[in-house]
């Protein structure tokens, strides 16, 4: 029997949050947009639902744990 090649699962909790661009940018969705939107001014608002740039430190992490992708 051929010895299986040994794969990484991908972390969905990480598939969910994140997301890989064709350049290879992590992108995340803003928290805070939930409830709570009395309080918060529009201008807010509008750019919490822009999706951000992950730091360069953070990259790497979040990578490993999305192998196909």
């Amino acid at each position: 029997m051929p010895k299986s090649i040994a794969r990484r699962k991908t972390k969905k909790s990480v598939a969910k949050r994140f997301k890989i661009t064709g350049t290879g940018k992590v992108l995340f969705r803003h928290s805070a947009k939930r409830h709570l939107l009395a309080s918060k001014s529009s201008k807010r608002k509008r750019q919490l639902g822009k999706a951000g740039v992950v730091d360069e430190t953070d990259v790497k992490r979040i990578k490993e744990n999305l192998p196909f992708h």
